[in-house]
């Protein structure tokens, strides 16, 4: 587990006066779990960015409040879709005894050094995080797969290839080990399915834009239906 720490000041600034708040450089958070009432904070946008850009959802955090660590997860951050910038970040605050359930990254190693690769055949993820459990001490920040062993097109990794480090198990105790990770592709087959698939999804977007059609002629007629009775009412 990483050692981060973000300084948090507490905010007396709600409604309309945290988008000055935002302006000024800060963004809003609140803190809660444990036996504490949520507490509304603020901190610095560029080191809550920094801190946001490493941890994620995944790693704990030490925040820095009236000089004090309280050791949180991140639960949400919430992006404004202009400029994905932050708006606002609830810290959950755990102990180091409890176990935490959280997604981590699963991250491929080894790209270039397969019989596969040399072979002009593509690796492609299908599944890029997994949910585990563990103490914060013991969380991963991603979980290693290599893919140097990957020689032909009927290869595969599959999350019982996964290596868990001491202290770390999978959140769902029926975990289906056999789920694929990772598949070798033959190029020309890919490319094959990929116009497939784009075939079908252009057919699905006409098909929907017809519907629309139908609906907004059908909506028209009905308004224009409606017309003269109104202006009769009047």
């Amino acid at each position: 587990m990483n050692d981060i720490s973000l300084k948090l000041d507490k905010r007396t600034a709600e409604g309309k006066q945290v988008i000055k708040l935002r302006k000024d450089g800060f963004v809003p958070s609140v803190v809660y779990g444990g036996h504490h009432k949520p507490a509304s904070m603020q901190s610095s946008i560029v080191e809550t960015a920094k801190v946001v850009s490493v941890v994620g959802k995944h790693t704990p955090v030490n925040l820095l409040i009236d000089g004090k660590k309280n050791l949180a997860i991140i639960k949400s951050i919430d992006f404004n879709p202009v400029g994905h910038k932050l708006r606002h970040i609830a810290f959950h605050t755990i102990s180091q005894n409890d176990v935490i359930t959280t997604e981590v990254p699963i991250v491929l190693i080894g790209q270039g050094e397969s019989a596969a690769e040399r072979a002009g055949l593509v690796i492609l993820q299908a599944i890029e995080q997994i949910e585990i459990k563990a103490k914060p001490a013991d969380l991963p920040n991603s979980l290693e797969l290599s893919i140097a062993n990957l020689a032909t097109d009927e290869d595969r990794l599959t999350v019982g290839d996964i290596k868990l480090p001491k202290g770390v198990e999978f959140a769902d105790v029926d975990q289906d080990m056999e789920l694929v990770i990772a598949n070798v592709y033959e190029p020309g087959a890919l490319q094959a399915a990929n116009e497939a698939a784009g075939g079908e999804a252009e057919a699905e977007d006409a098909a929907n834009v017809g519907a629309e059609q139908v609906e907004a002629t059908a909506a028209e007629a009905g308004a224009d239906s409606k017309a003269p009775a109104s202006e009769a009412k009047k």
